[in-house]
């Protein structure tokens, strides 16, 4: 990606004017924006445009779009020093409330994204292609506005709205359904099965536009293995176990990005952004291509080489890695920490985000790393839970997918189990896999689980009561699916009567 492209659109029928002693009709354009059809001329615009999407899926990784929902899961503690920030997710109750800036600023980055891909959509097919090159860059340029899209509407599904039920999906609220850009607009909210109709509809048009780009390790455009990646996961939540299981399976068995065996191949993907696993990652280049960064679970204070995260992994999270598992050492490091000006030695922090040292932008870390969207683990991990799903007779391939993604990170295979059990060790074997990269409270929410906070490494050095390390949150807390925001209540008088249950 060589560049980074805002525009700041407006879609215009034609404004005539008639002018005093003149018949003539002119087309007016605003003299401080570029209207769209004016923006998209040529393959210069096209590309433009695609690398203006690619910018902005790139400022919707990592930062607040995974760490809100880690902190407010079950995994980590806050710390003694962690000054109140993301406090009101991780608190629950009365300080988690509808104008938090984390649902404001959420919503908004993904909605002000869809602007611009609703836009390009709109505006590809006034680009002429002079010859089949052309053509077929510009069918890639329309099908990763498509996977895109596909992707932002998932997202905020997965916030917004409560888990996929195929029972009441045509009657359960979803997200307002906006597909073209008009400023004026206040959609309503859709229905959860129209906004998964319309998911699905662009996966579709994604997969028949990409069907020629194939896949590659490291990839930071959309290919076909990319667009069947995200397909799995909507699949997953959908609960569409045939359709997710097919969709992962199709790129697990490329061969296209094998499993790392070793604990120094892992950390070169975690540290150095090695590509071995990688389906698609955000392209991230010093010192302006630069993405969102999970800066909170360390805190280094490059001054005395010491640690203050804001959280911390609970102890029952690190004992969780047997200690022959390769993630363990990778994922967690000890560290010697300083809470309210005194050194704690040896406390586990995450060490998964500690930054690309070809990134660093100064003498020591920036937190920089290249977003990893979609990676292979995540789907042995869905055909494994897709596979126990469907029944006795698809248990075999289950384990089967559990067992390679186990024995690749150094664990022993498991055999002889089914049923419940053979579940139960996809979910935990899901959890250690993908812990911090923004699942966990989703998963909880689609499994219909609460959680206790559980089991600190140090009560002393961390905030404790029943809203912090003893937090207990039932399977039906309505703070599992966030608030539509308060601005957009208040503003939208379409959204009357629409706001989620409990906020």
């Amino acid at each position: 990606m060589k560049r980074r492209i805002y525009y700041n659109l407006i879609v215009s029928t034609g404004l005539a004017l008639s002018l005093v002693g003149c018949s003539k009709k002119l087309d007016l354009f605003p003299y401080d924006r570029i209207e769209l059809s004016q923006s998209f001329k040529n393959m210069n615009d096209a590309k433009a445009y695609d690398n203006n999407l690619y910018g902005g899926l790139r400022g919707l990784q990592y930062g607040l779009y995974t760490i809100s929902q880690d902190v407010q899961a079950d995994q980590l503690n806050a710390s003694l020093d962690y000054g109140n920030r993301n406090g009101n997710l991780h608190r629950w109750g009365s300080s988690f409330l509808a104008d938090d800036y984390t649902i404001r600023d959420t919503w908004r980055g993904y909605y002000f994204t869809l602007k611009n891909v609703n836009a390009a959509i709109e505006g590809y097919p006034n680009v002429t292609a002079a010859n089949a090159a052309d053509q077929a860059l510009l069918n890639r340029y329309k099908g990763n506005a498509h996977a895109i899209r596909a992707f932002i509407y998932h997202e905020l599904m997965l916030r917004f709205s409560k888990a996929y039920n195929p029972a009441t999906a045509s009657t359960d609220l979803g997200v307002p359904l906006v597909l073209r850009y008009n400023p004026a607009d206040q959609p309503a909210r859709a229905t959860a099965k129209q906004v998964y109709d319309q998911i699905l509809s662009d996966l579709t048009q994604a997969a028949t536009l990409l069907a020629g780009v194939n896949g590659a390790q490291g990839a930071n455009r959309f290919t076909i293995h990319a667009v069947k990646a995200l397909e799995a996961r909507v699949k997953l939540w959908m609960q569409d176990w045939p359709g997710a299981r097919t969709a992962a399976e199709s790129v697990i068995s490329s061969g296209t990005y094998p499993l790392y065996t070793t604990s120094a191949g892992l950390l070169s993907y975690w540290r150095d952004d090695a590509t071995q696993e990688t389906i698609l990652q955000s392209f991230v280049s010093r010192p302006l291509e630069l993405a969102n960064t999970n800066a909170i679970y360390l805190g280094l204070v490059p001054a005395n080489g010491k640690f203050v995260p804001d959280f911390i992994p609970s102890q029952w999270v690190v004992d969780s890695y047997d200690n022959a598992d390769t993630r363990k050492n990778v994922y967690f490091e000890r560290k010697l920490c300083v809470f309210q000006g005194a050194d704690v030695p040896n406390v586990w922090l995450v060490n998964k985000y500690q930054g690309n040292p070809l990134l660093f932008t100064g003498a020591t870390t920036n937190y920089q790393q290249a977003p990893k969207i979609f990676r292979v683990a995540e789907l042995y991990l869905i055909a494994a839970e897709a596979a126990a799903r469907m029944g006795s007779a698809n248990e075999s391939a289950a384990l089967t997918h559990l067992n390679n993604l186990r024995t690749a990170r150094g664990l022993t295979a498991l055999s002889g189990i089914s049923g419940t059990t053979l579940l139960n060790e996809i979910k935990a074997e899901r959890f250690r896999e993908l812990a911090f990269e923004g699942h966990r409270l989703w998963d909880l929410k689609r499994w219909n689980e609460g959680f206790t906070r559980r089991g600190e490494q140090n009560a002393n050095i961390i905030q404790v009561g029943a809203n912090f390390n003893t937090l207990n949150i039932a399977a039906n807390d309505p703070k599992f699916t966030w608030a539509i925001p308060t601005n957009d209540m208040t503003t939208n008088p379409n959204l009357a009567g629409q706001q989620n249950p409990g906020w």
